[in-house]
């Protein structure tokens, strides 16, 4: 635990990094690339620049250095008690995560321990699955505290906008778990990867399942295109407009180690673990198999594992600054008219699917495309919202007076022409 919690807490900061890389790239510039390691001694001088690796260390010296300012009006012990409420719950999850499997004492060739094996992982319970989707539920107390602490009107509005779409989207997240759950038939996250080692990833046999999970990871943990709880554009900020310093960096820590944590929760569900076993007639590599023991198995599951938690995250990154953010009626429709009614049709199908015993790979993915395809042919019977629609204002160029219907087109056409109009008043 204590190894893994730090190597999430670097895990953390770097992606910082990386998301600021990923946006240059994307934006067709450079990103972070002076700070090295050199703290401007010559001495150091070769650790000097280094790809711009010492950033989020500058950032964290920045954070710890800044003036932790409280505004005179807000509730100060909730205000205090916010940030660490919600990075808690975001570092705790990862503890039933099986990381590296199982470990007999084996230390290439020396027996350090004698005995049975044991799990490579926080806390092997069996109840892991519950305990997990209870954790991450308890993040949305310390964003409503924040922003209702605040005593700002932009971060109330984001407290308000991250409640309504957490609750909103636990929903469908807990029946594509549910629609999981129901093929493994077990709640134990070693037993989960055990049985794709056998069938394979989940990912191929449900992909409906792993994409409603993935949507509302996102939306969970108020990540784009669902990140209307921190709009700049429209909140300042959103929930943590008030903050600085210290309480400022919990709250941007809780967001990647929660999108890390719900990385690792789908990587174990859906994309197999530590297993490269993908398909139940691909070969399994020996040492990844559930039964290796030895401590250089352990370190290589625990490198696959963490690489597609690294790939899923990178992942989101690119979402991020590929699609634009939905506007909050969009999100809040999307959930309530879209996600939530598929995910109830996908555990009803996959219920009455396991009841008759029909649970191969093609079965189970038939439900899904037929699911899917019958979502598409509904869609337009689904009643259109108009709480949003565009307004005529009077006078403007969609809506202009009777009067200026034949000026305004009269503009128009000397502006293709080049030429002034009759009566308008000239322009330097």
């Amino acid at each position: 635990m204590v190894i893994v919690v730090h190597v999430i807490l670097i895990l953390v900061a770097y992606l910082v990094q990386a998301e600021r890389k990923f946006s240059a790239y994307i934006q067709d510039r450079i990103g972070p690339n002076r700070v090295g390691f050199d703290f401007g001694l010559p001495m150091l001088k070769p650790l000097r620049g280094l790809l711009g690796f010492g950033q989020p260390l500058a950032d964290g010296i920045k954070f710890f250095l800044k003036e932790d300012f409280t505004p005179s009006r807000v509730d100060k012990v909730l205000f205090t008690l916010a940030p660490i409420i919600v990075v808690t719950p975001a570092l705790i999850g990862f503890v039933v995560i099986p990381w590296g499997g199982l470990w007999n004492g084996d230390f290439f060739g020396k027996q350090l321990f004698d005995g049975p094996p044991v799990h490579v992982m926080g806390a092997h319970v069996n109840i892991g699955i519950v305990y997990l989707l209870a954790v991450a539920s308890l993040g949305v107390y310390g964003v409503t505290l924040g922003g209702w602490a605040s005593n700002n009107k932009y971060s109330f509005l984001g407290a308000l906008r991250a409640s309504a779409q957490m609750i909103s989207y636990e929903i469908p997240m807990g029946m594509a778990l549910l629609a999981a759950l129901l093929v493994f038939g077990t709640v134990v996250p070693d037993a989960i990867l055990r049985r794709q080692v056998t069938d394979g990833w989940l990912v191929f046999s449900q992909p409906l399942a792993a994409l409603i999970f993935f949507v509302a990871a996102l939306a969970e943990g108020n990540r784009a295109p669902f990140d209307n709880a921190e709009a700049e554009q429209e909140l300042v900020g959103g929930y943590h407009t008030e903050y600085s310093s210290m309480r400022f960096a919990l709250y941007f820590m809780a967001e990647y180690a929660h999108i890390v944590t719900s990385s690792a929760f789908l990587v174990l569900l859906f994309f197999g673990g530590y297993s490269l076993k993908f398909l139940p007639f691909v070969p399994e590599i020996s040492l990844l198999s559930p039964e290796a023991g030895g401590f250089g198995g352990v370190l290589l599951k625990l490198f696959v594992y963490f690489t597609k938690v690294i790939l899923v995250v990178s992942f989101m990154i690119v979402i991020r600054w590929t699609i634009p953010r939905l506007r909050f009626d969009q999100v809040m429709m999307m959930a309530w008219q879209f996600v939530i009614p598929l995910g109830l049709a996908l555990v009803v199908g996959v219920a009455t699917m396991v009841y008759f015993g029909a649970t191969s790979l093609l079965e189970m993915l038939g439900l899904n495309v037929g699911l899917l395809l019958l979502t598409f042919a509904a869609a337009p019977l689904i009643p259109k919202s108009t709480s949003n629609r565009r307004l005529p204002l009077y006078g403007s160029r969609y809506s202009p007076m009777p009067g200026e219907v034949v000026r305004t087109r009269s503009l128009e056409a000397a502006a293709l022409e080049d030429r002034p109009v009759e009566g308008s008043v000239p322009t330097a």
